[in-house]
């Protein structure tokens, strides 16, 4: 586990640490030193821990003008247990809803696992993105690259009612891409959906 790295490559275009805006805007990091743990195994310091002792993240872009930003996950979500939406809702989300954004890109390529419970925090995420201005378009919440199994277990619990996932989604590739390219092709694929 402690081997897999939040994509770097965009430190180029955006940094959290430097964003005032962010959560972790000043949040210094010690790469000669692992401390946190996901059951016992050490991950990479870039991980940001959100409240969850399981599932830690990455804002890897976040563009306040386009009112998007692109999120990268590691671990387990469990809300049966952790409430892990609670505390992504509370701590990440709900700053970034006041700061203006309203698309989310989920990035869940290395989400290991999914224990679910009820949806209440995913409606009232999904009721704000699409609450915006009436000379806006509604936001929305967009899972990119999460395993089949994940998406299974996000439809047993009915949260592919608030987040577009699978089919075209599965974009393998996003790395390649510049990020606004990559938040391009997502905000392309989801307007094709609500139409």
């Amino acid at each position: 586990m402690h081997d897999i790295e939040p994509f770097s490559n965009w430190l180029k275009y955006y940094n959290s640490s430097e964003d005032n805006r962010s959560p972790f805007f000043e949040k210094e990091y010690n790469f000669d030193q692992y401390s946190d743990t996901i059951y016992g195994y050490y991950i990479d310091p870039a991980w940001d821990f959100m409240g969850s002792e399981t599932l830690y993240i990455k804002i890897l872009y976040t563009d306040y003008q386009a009112g998007v930003t692109i999120i990268e996950f590691l671990g387990e979500w469990n809300d049966a247990i952790n409430n892990d939406v609670m505390h992504l809702k509370r701590n990440i989300i709900d700053e970034l809803l006041a700061a203006g954004i309203s698309k989310f890109i989920l990035i869940g390529e290395n989400i290991m696992n999914f224990h679910g419970s009820d949806d209440s925090y995913y409606e009232e995420w999904f009721d704000e993105v699409e609450d915006t201005d009436e000379r806006e378009l509604p936001g929305w919440i967009a899972a990119i690259s999460f395993p089949d199994f994940i998406q299974e277990e996000f439809r047993k619990f009915h949260i592919d009612q608030y987040i577009n996932m699978g089919g075209t989604l599965q974009i393998g590739n996003w790395r390649t891409m510049h990020p606004r390219t990559f938040v391009d092709v997502v905000e392309t694929l989801i307007s094709r959906r609500l139409t």
